[in-house]
């Protein structure tokens, strides 16, 4: 009788994006893969940290792709000197992240100043990657604490934007108000021929209206009620100039409104706006390493309804799905998961309170994920159905 074939490893890939406030990416892979190795110990476990164009983007892309951080001087939100990586990545690409010269958090928050706050370091830093002849640029544009619709990057990329005494306009979202016209005769353009920007967002929402830039997410910058009228006046009027004087229309662009209109801002020199997550995981090999695993384990800070709209999690479970690969999610709380996620489980208590559950998080992610991996082994998910 011949001898029994023996077991195959199981290949566990983990893949979350960071939860906020509480863990990078990276710290939330080693948690969930050190609760699914209690669970599985003969499994082969995979870590993969992910990220969708926000703050992290930039070290997990590099690190996955094998690239190389360089780092330059460039302007902070205020126009203070700072010192910012970007990444040059293997084929004549490069990755440079909003968050790095742009972010909220580079401004402590007694100084935040949203009308005055500029992206002109994301366009410093693309120059930098221009001058040293990448020809494909990928731009996270999340987590920044700028609403001034890419105009300070635009004018680190040769566009003069004056107002009516033909002086350059000073920074700012408000600035924009006084903006008479935009002079793109020395200004550098992308596509068609020339280089490639693909401008990576985490959310669907336009420039303009009240789900736009200034009205939906200017208040987390620091934007009053009063200031907000004035700031859309000021980015509609952006929008209506770069209509004029550059032929393309933001104001609706989906995704636009990303980064403070960031994404709007750098479409209007031609770079293209694309889902973050794809885009990441395009670059780091996410579609091949899931279909080569057995069990997809991802997660976030909280699953809830709006989780399938652009966010990591969602589009690792829309690959599982495509390559008939489990799919299941650690999560700190939990109030609905998107299609592709057989099975879920919370970290956090609901007792618990939120501070201790962000200082503990490492721990009970872990052992959230060993929960969660012992019913994946089984094939059973939260709903005690068999996949």
């Amino acid at each position: 009788m011949a001898a029994p074939e023996p077991a195959r490893t199981l290949r566990v890939l983990v893949c979350p994006q960071e939860f906020k406030g509480s863990l990078t990416a990276a710290e939330a892979a080693r948690a969930i893969a050190e609760g699914v190795r209690r669970a599985l110990p003969d499994a082969a476990i995979e870590q993969l940290p992910m990220a969708d164009g926000g703050p992290g983007t930039l070290d997990i892309a590099c690190a996955a792709a094998h690239g190389e951080l360089v780092e330059g001087r460039a302007s902070g939100p205020l126009g203070e000197p700072l010192r910012a990586r970007w990444a040059l990545l293997p084929g004549g690409r490069a990755l440079a992240e909003a968050a790095a010269t742009a972010g909220l958090l580079l401004t402590p928050e007694r100084e935040r100043d949203p009308a005055r706050a500029s992206t002109r370091g994301v366009g410093e830093q693309i120059a930098q990657a221009l001058r040293r002849g990448v020809r494909e640029i990928v731009t996270g544009v999340g987590g920044t604490g700028t609403n001034d619709g890419g105009a300070g990057a635009l004018a680190a990329l040769g566009y003069r934007i004056l107002d009516a005494a033909g002086a350059a306009l000073g920074p700012g979202g408000l600035a924009l108000a006084r903006l008479a016209r935009i002079d793109a005769s020395a200004a550098t353009r992308f596509g068609a021929g020339a280089p490639v920007v693909r401008v990576a967002v985490d959310v669907t929402n336009p420039l303009l209206g009240p789900h736009g830039a200034t009205l939906l997410y200017g208040p987390q910058k620091g934007v009053t009620p009063q200031l907000a009228p004035r700031l859309e006046a000021a980015l509609a009027h952006w929008a209506e100039c770069c209509r004029r004087d550059l032929g393309v229309a933001i104001a609706e662009l989906e995704g636009g409104g990303a980064g403070g209109g960031l994404a709007a801002g750098l479409a209007a020199a031609g770079a293209t706006i694309e889902g973050g997550a794809a885009l990441v995981g395009g670059l780091i090999g996410l579609p091949a390493r899931i279909a080569a695993a057995d069990l997809v384990v991802t997660g976030e800070g909280r699953l809830d309804a709006q989780t399938a709209y652009g966010k990591s999690v969602a589009y690792v479970a829309a690959l599982a799905r495509e390559a008939r690969r489990r799919c299941v999610a650690v999560a700190g709380s939990i109030e609905a998961w998107p299609d592709g996620i057989a099975d879920a489980e919370a970290a956090a208590p609901a007792a618990l309170p939120l501070a201790q559950a962000m200082r503990r998080a490492p721990e009970l992610v872990a052992a959230a994920a060993e929960r969660l991996a012992r019913r994946a082994a089984g094939g059973i998910d939260a709903r005690g159905t068999r996949p």
